[in-house]
């Protein structure tokens, strides 16, 4: 049993359809932690190793942020304040100027993060590229999902359904390198 540590309950969600896939139990708790400054990966290791030591067991948290290349990376770590306070349309001002695809280049990254009682987090990354598009596109999803746009579908995030992005989403990505990860380590 695996306890997944968030308050989201769209990663809930995407998160349980991947694991009865592996037939792993997974419950959540929305107990929360602290989110340390810095890289997705000191976010994920900080919040793991706080939630394991409370409660006692093994936990798997998970962030994710959008990077734009045009923007340096922007908003990266910062993505849910961003989306909080700028959202899409501060997102598409920025890019504005910004006509050319390739300069608008983009990835959702996702960083898991697993700990287990007496012993060190480990970390696990999934990623999609994309590009940020000119316009809201899509009902679907939620937050940047209607801005970034996916070459290889010709739709946004925002354009595909829930079971069309759990597909192949940054999300899926890394809890699937972390089940493959944790059946080879053989820790249930």
């Amino acid at each position: 049993m695996i306890t997944f540590i968030t308050g989201n309950q769209h990663k809930v969600k995407e998160a349980e359809e991947i694991f009865q896939k592996f037939n792993i139990n997974l419950e959540h708790n929305d107990l929360g932690y602290n989110e340390v400054q810095g890289t997705l990966e000191d976010v994920a290791k900080s919040g793991a190793k706080y939630a394991c030591e409370k409660l006692n067991k093994p936990v798997i948290v998970e962030d994710a942020g959008l990077f734009i290349k045009a923007l340096n990376n922007f908003p990266g770590t910062y993505s849910s304040y961003v989306q909080e306070t700028l959202g899409n349309s501060g997102i598409l001002k920025l890019m504005n100027d910004i006509i050319n695809p390739e300069d608008r280049y983009a990835e959702f990254r996702s960083v898991v993060g697993y700990c287990a009682p007496n012993s060190e987090p480990e970390i696990f990354l999934g990623c999609v590229k994309g590009q940020i598009s000119t316009e809201e596109k899509g009902s679907f999803g939620f937050a940047y999902d209607s801005i970034f746009y996916v070459e290889k579908k010709c739709k946004t995030f925002g354009e595909l359904t829930r079971k069309e992005k759990s597909q192949f989403s940054h999300r899926k990505n890394s809890l699937k390198t972390f089940i493959e990860w944790y059946i080879e380590n053989s820790l249930e």
